[in-house]
């Protein structure tokens, strides 16, 4: 089943807790997509707990429609898993080393343009990860902060084009990752495929688009993974759709996209 539930990060004084929210009948049943939870400074926790995820949507370009649903499906993974807790943001201002501090994963999710980050906190993003935390990049996370050429390396590319918008089929390149895990050796989706400005180097490709299933040719890959310094990086170019955040497929890859990213 795909579920809808919102899970929410509640301050209680300058303590963090997380509050699950009753398990919604429908996915349009979801709490307020548009609500925010801004970063703040939760605490570290031990292995084996709940590990933490930011997830930003924040954008200074195009939005996707498909923000509102992401949301809400993420919240609700985070909510029937179990396994992390959610903290939803589009306020840059509050992203610091100090908010970062006690998060596992940092997620910029349907993300555009050139978001008005200080050299501080591009600095802190990158220690973030680098220390050994993770970083997780989903569709146009690359069409993002193409003028920080570091964050270029650590998404892995900057998007080019989206010259298919159609059901193709998608290869599975590693089905060892614990984000391809399940999914066999293909599936066909519909979907916005992206093409890259150059193709990722020095990256673990999990996916790949089947060119023939598009009329073209080429190599075209659509999800990877990387080291960055001590810590990870992992990137899938799906999630341009409604449609894609409700698929199951979709949902298994990028709860297992987290779990690596946060080292577990």
């Amino acid at each position: 089943m795909l579920y809808g539930a919102c899970a929410e990060v509640c301050n209680a004084g300058m303590a963090h807790r997380a509050c699950a929210l009753v398990l919604a009948a429908s996915m349009l049943s979801g709490c307020g997509a548009g609500s925010d939870r801004s970063a703040t400074s939760p605490q570290p926790v031990p292995h084996g707990a709940a590990f933490r995820v930011l997830m930003v949507t924040a954008t200074r370009g195009f939005r996707h429609d498909s923000i509102g649903i992401a949301r809400d499906v993420m919240s609700g993974l985070a909510s029937t898993s179990g396994e992390f807790t959610l903290t939803l943001s589009e306020d840059i201002a509050s992203i610091t080393g100090e908010s970062l501090a006690g998060y596992d994963v940092l997620c910029f999710a349907l993300t555009t343009g050139e978001l008005p980050f200080s050299d501080g906190q591009k600095n802190a993003i990158l220690s973030f990860v680098s220390n050994g935390k993770g970083f997780i990049g989903i569709h146009s996370a690359t069409d993002t902060l193409y003028e920080w050429p570091e964050y270029g390396r650590l998404v892995g590319a900057y998007f080019r084009e989206h010259p298919w918008t159609q059901p193709a089929t998608v290869l599975v390149a590693d089905q060892g990752h614990p984000s391809t895990m399940g999914l066999g050796d293909r599936f066909t989706i519909l979907e916005e495929f992206y093409t890259f400005r150059e193709n990722p180097r020095d990256v673990q490709v999990l996916l790949r688009l089947d060119p023939a299933s598009v009329g073209s040719s080429g190599d075209y890959p659509l999800a990877w993974a990387h080291s960055y310094g001590s810590g990870r990086a992992y990137y899938n170019a799906l999630g341009h759709f409604d449609s894609t955040w409700r698929d199951a497929r979709f949902q298994r890859q990028v709860v297992g996209a987290l779990r690596w990213a946060a080292g577990r």
